[in-house]
């Protein structure tokens, strides 16, 4: 299987941000502009996340969503506030191929089943925030956009995840995320060997190794956010970079 290398639109008030750990965030952008950047720099898949919906109380912002979805042309996941299998099809529509959901699984488990029923497992991913607990090899899931510990152990929650039909897991690690300073190495081995569907590594990504190492881990995919935004390297860069390292990618 390929690998495979996701830009991710952390999106606020109609535009891109990002922080560290979830917090302290900063304008990246207008997500339609980079989300068509992307597209054009070969980047394998694409993610929208609005990040303030769950809190908010509202559904996804459907004409954004409709419009990034008009300029790329690559595998499009869309998540944020999605409550219920109605909001599912609604995404579907506005040009989604994939559909993230966390809180609202965690909340009820059957939403996922439900979902995988009716538009089939590929098109249901669950995205997973965790943080490690007690700087042990112990993590817990948070929802709400990072701000609630549900306490949750990340062990019952992935085989929850996986009976009930989920396609594949975004795993993001919060203590990380943003930071540039590599993926929790631990933390993914210890998911991707747990779990038979893919896993999505998210969550420090940083220098070119990094991402190699990560993706070493077994998992199917690496996200990463800020070091695309703000102009690091292009994806376009890191791809020829895990290529070099024999790592079989989409050129």
């Amino acid at each position: 299987m390929l690998k495979r290398i996701i830009p991710c639109l952390d999106v606020k008030d109609g535009r891109v941000v990002k922080g560290i750990s979830f917090e302290g965030l900063r304008d990246a952008g207008d997500p339609v502009l980079l989300g068509k950047k992307y597209y054009i720099q070969g980047a394998d898949e694409l993610v929208f996340l609005d990040i303030t919906a769950t809190n908010e109380g509202r559904s996804t912002l459907v004409e954004l969503v409709r419009a990034v979805a008009d300029e790329v042309f690559i595998p499009f996941t869309v998540g944020g506030g999605v409550r219920n299998i109605e909001e599912f099809s609604e995404l579907f529509l506005a040009g989604a191929d994939r559909v993230s959901i966390n809180s609202a699984a965690v909340a009820n488990p059957e939403l996922i089943k439900q979902a995988s029923e009716k538009f089939g497992s590929q098109a249901v991913v669950v995205a997973i925030d965790v943080k490690r607990k007690e700087k042990k090899d112990i993590w817990e899931v948070y929802v709400k956009g990072g701000s609630e510990n549900t306490k949750l152990d990340l062990t019952d929650w992935l085989k929850t995840v996986e009976e009930n039909g989920a396609g594949e897991i975004l795993l993001t690690s919060m203590d990380r995320d943003g930071t540039n300073s590599g993926f929790d190495l631990k933390l993914l081995k210890f998911v991707v060997d747990l779990v038979s569907i893919p896993v999505i590594a998210s969550g420090g990504g940083g220098n070119f190794k990094s991402f190699r190492e990560a993706l070493d881990t077994g998992a199917s995919s690496v996200l990463a956010a800020s070091v695309f935004h703000y102009d690091k390297y292009t994806v376009s860069d890191l791809k020829n970079y895990l290529s070099n390292q024999e790592i079989e990618i989409r050129p």
